[in-house]
């Protein structure tokens, strides 16, 4: 039999084991595995790695903040995602508080359809002030999952996202109640702010009292206030960018008592450490975000729990905030906007400080990377090597070295979190849905090809 396109003689890599074998396509099927399969066009992956196309279910383009738009749009943000390997995102829908959910999802598929190159979903966020003032929300919740809205986000902090307890458990019954996952953005607002007010008032106003403000405790007393209320209405939760061990060990002790819960760390946490906010400005600034990177301690601990099985996915929480929305802080850390971006590194970065450590082995790096995210986020067809499944591909060089710069990726902001950081192993073709787009270091594909998941 003859397939429209074999890649011939990878190492195929996928969560549950690898091997030697071609990947044979037919339009946008993985038709066959096997040897000696015979295809009208023919890609040589001798020497490189055959993975799943990586999952990204949290990232931020062109979301509207209280400092302006991020500075990745769906067209931006997907081509860096495609140079990095990734075929699926997920993004956010973020309702006005006086705005109907399916108007609101409609009015976000606007943005993304005609722009995205790769496939991507959306969370759908219900807010303090949405609950407090607008009762139809609920009614709502069961129009935008019949739409594809299968995960929805919820805050405990933030002004206009942050749920009260009482707020926060009307969300959770309601994702309950149409058979959602919650994905949570778990810290003690109240705390924080009594903190950071205090830091303020004292002068403490550099970066390198950012993370003294948003302490491990307050993120850790979060999540098990958050894992109460889910375990109360019986909800399906997803907690985050977990940045510490407080919070890591909250989740592992209630799937422990049999609650089905989630944890999601990020690539800066693992990567990165709160050193970065002693840097001079205004290289400091760049690195706030929420929760804030911490000390090596914690780095180890997170490391621990992804290698564990404690933590089931890493995300990047991408979120490019132009350059002058960092430097707003710059004489006070409070107004910076926060977000690291981190769409197109997170492959590399998680294979040169994971497998190449030793801490993860290459069907681990997979599972969190691809399979696991595809499937906690609902998206049929992804995140595997199987006959069947979408043609989501990615060949990657696990000797490429690569020094990372802003000059070098593709998101819009002019800088890097991980600049000048060596990397060995990159990605180096990708193909969505059977369509090679990223291929010698060019990008091929075309705005609008991507297509929304119905999750």
């Amino acid at each position: 039999m003859t397939y429209d396109l074999v890649i011939r003689g990878g190492r195929v890599i996928t969560a549950t084991h690898e091997l030697t074998a071609d990947v044979a396509i037919d339009g946008e099927k993985i038709a066959a595995i096997g040897r000696g399969l015979h295809g009208r066009r023919t890609l040589d992956a001798d020497g490189l790695l055959v993975l799943p196309g990586a999952v990204d279910g949290h990232v931020h383009l062109n979301l509207r903040t209280a400092y302006g738009r991020t500075a990745d749009d769906f067209y931006q943000g997907t081509v860096a995602a495609a140079f990095g390997g990734v075929t699926s995102i997920v993004d956010f829908v973020d309702p006005r508080p006086d705005q109907p959910l399916p108007e609101a999802l409609a009015e976000r598929r606007g943005e993304a359809d005609g722009r995205a190159v790769i496939d991507y979903g959306l969370h759908m966020t219900l807010t303090g002030p949405m609950i407090a003032t607008r009762p139809a929300w609920r009614d709502e919740a069961p129009l935008v999952r019949r739409a594809g809205c299968y995960s929805f986000k919820l805050y405990t902090a933030y002004p206009g996202y942050y749920l009260p307890d009482d707020a926060l458990l009307q969300a959770l019954e309601a994702v309950a109640a149409v058979d959602g996952l919650a994905v949570v953005h778990a810290e003690n607002w109240p705390v924080i702010q009594t903190l950071t007010r205090r830091f303020v008032a004292a002068g403490q106003v550099e970066p390198r009292w950012h993370p003294h403000s948003r302490p491990a405790i307050t993120e850790g007393e979060a999540v098990q206030r958050v894992l109460a209320l889910a375990r109360l209405t019986g909800a399906r939760v997803l907690i985050f960018h977990i940045s510490c061990a407080e919070a890591s060990h909250a989740l592992a002790l209630a799937r422990a008592q049999g609650q089905v819960a989630y944890g999601e760390t990020c690539p800066h946490y693992l990567v990165l450490d709160d050193s970065a906010y002693l840097r001079p400005l205004p290289e400091a600034l760049r690195f706030l975000c929420q929760p804030p990177i911490r000390g090596l301690d914690e780095q180890q601990a997170l490391w621990r729990a992804v290698a564990g099985g404690d933590l089931d996915v890493i995300s990047t929480d991408h979120c490019p905030h132009p350059d002058e929305q960092k430097q707003a802080g710059a004489t006070d850390f409070t107004r910076t906007a926060g977000g690291i971006s981190g769409i197109e590194t997170r492959l590399a970065l998680m294979h040169t400080f994971g497998v190449r450590r030793g801490l993860l082995s290459r069907s681990r790096w997979v599972e969190l990377c691809c399979t696991a995210p595809a499937r906690l986020f609902g998206l049929p067809g992804k995140g595997e090597i199987l006959p069947g499944a979408d043609a989501d591909i990615v060949l990657f060089d696990p000797t490429r070295p690569v020094t990372l710069s802003a000059a070098g990726l593709h998101s819009a902001i002019p800088y890097s979190q991980y600049e000048g950081l060596q990397v060995t192993g990159y990605p180096v073709t990708t193909l969505s849905r059977g369509e090679v787009i990223i291929a010698d270091g060019q990008f091929s594909g075309r705005p609008g090809r991507g297509r929304f998941c119905v999750r």
